[in-house]
């Protein structure tokens, strides 16, 4: 009984979160400002990804998993792209193809896309059904500054455009 209290107050003291929920702080990463939290958590119905998010433009947004645990810019030829040390859409099937979170036959990180308010705010949770709590470890989460069509047509990777916040997940 003691061994349970100390291992709660220790948890308490650093903010420890349960083993089926993750907690991603997400980055603006034109700022470097905290732009909130994403909660992941696992349920029978697949991986839910809960935002509580402020400061970003209204409408719909590309929310994907990429490969690399890394918000930092790198350069893609002349051009130095915000979040680029990410990589790519999270794709371990290497499928090379953009898709509907709920298909089989394109990149696992293509989760659905995220609504921002009018007021900036994200709260609404998306769902990933094939996505695992084991399949983020070591990825980053990412927003683009556009919505995504799911399509790799008439845009590549959906038409997201630009990375706009990222978080690590750890």
């Amino acid at each position: 009984m003691k061994q349970k209290l100390l291992i709660a107050a220790v948890c308490m003291a650093s903010s420890c979160v349960a083993a089926d929920e993750l907690k991603v702080e997400m980055i603006d990463l034109a700022s470097g400002n905290s732009a909130g939290v994403v909660t992941i958590t696992a349920n029978e119905y697949g991986t839910v990804f809960t935002p509580q998010l402020k400061g970003l433009s209204s409408g719909l947004h590309g929310f994907h998993i990429h490969t690399n645990p890394s918000c930092d810019s790198a350069k893609k030829g002349e051009k130095n792209v915000l979040g680029g040390a990410a990589g790519g859409h999270y794709d371990p099937e290497n499928t090379g193809k953009h898709g509907m979170p709920w298909s089989n036959d394109n990149h696992l990180g293509d989760l659905p896309a995220l609504f921002v308010d009018a007021d900036g705010t994200a709260s609404q949770a998306v769902l990933a059904p094939r996505v695992k709590l084991a399949d983020l470890d070591g990825r980053a989460l990412m927003i683009h500054a556009g919505g995504d069509n799911h399509s790799d047509h008439p845009a590549p990777l959906g038409g997201g455009g630009p990375r706009v916040v990222c978080g690590v997940i750890k």
